[in-house]
């Protein structure tokens, strides 16, 4: 397929109330509004055509780049596409899901999470966080790094409530990640969001709750799931 067929394929599928839902969680023009779950027939057609990704992400249409970072291949994707992706985000969907899932499957995981947190662009600092959460939702316990984690906990609880409003969001997602899926460090993280109280993120115009990491981590160990790692963070 060339990417216009693919381009028109998307238009095919998109719908007007899945558009307004996306635009409401800040999913930006352009875009179909094609659900995820449309897009898996495009996806098994299209996996590991890395070609095809970057022609996709290019074409700054959301539905197009979300589908690029599903088909984009993680062994071969490069720190500069992955760069160019994260400063080209317009969103959290972009930033923290797309960009983030790809480079947390991608060789060059730790090294672009470390660079992007450090960041003054919002949607890069937050593809940050995001991606180490995304890391560790595969490695688990398995992590080389256990000093440098403690101090990002402690960091997250000295800066989260000062950061901005997606940073906030990511930090809280990197901590309910490490709980989960690193035993070792759940009871660190336990006490950590104590610490940290209520998280405040803003919304926008939907109905979602920004996850408490208390009970985020409960119901996580409810089902029996601590330490249990996913085989892919891309979905």
């Amino acid at each position: 397929m060339k990417v216009e067929e693919v381009m028109a394929e998307l238009e095919c599928l998109g719908n007007e109330q899945t558009k307004k839902t996306l635009m409401r969680h800040g999913v930006p023009e352009p875009l179909f509004g094609v659900r995820i779950g449309d897009l898996k027939p495009l996806r098994k057609q299209l996996q590991g055509n890395h070609p095809m990704a970057l022609e996709l992400y290019a074409t700054g249409n959301s539905d197009a780049r979300y589908l690029a970072g599903l088909i984009a291949d993680a062994s071969v994707v490069t720190r500069s596409e992955l760069n160019r992706w994260v400063r080209e985000a317009k969103c959290s969907l972009h930033a923290t899901t797309t960009v983030a899932a790809l480079a947390a499957e991608s060789p060059h995981s730790l090294l672009l999470a470390r660079k992007w947190i450090e960041s003054p662009r919002e949607w890069v600092a937050a593809a940050g966080w995001a991606t180490l959460g995304h890391h560790l939702s595969l490695v688990g316990d398995d992590q080389s790094e256990p000093e440098w984690l403690e101090s990002l906990v402690e960091r997250v609880i000295s800066e989260i409530h000062e950061e901005r409003n997606e940073v906030k969001a990511a930090m809280n997602g990197f901590l309910i990640a490490l709980g989960s899926f690193c035993p070792s460090f759940t009871k660190m993280v336990r006490k950590a969001a104590i610490r940290i109280g209520p998280v405040d993120v803003d919304q926008g115009a939907t109905a979602c709750q920004t996850p408490d990491a208390v009970s985020a981590l409960d119901k996580v160990e409810k089902r029996g799931r601590l330490g249990k790692t996913k085989k892919a963070a891309r979905c």
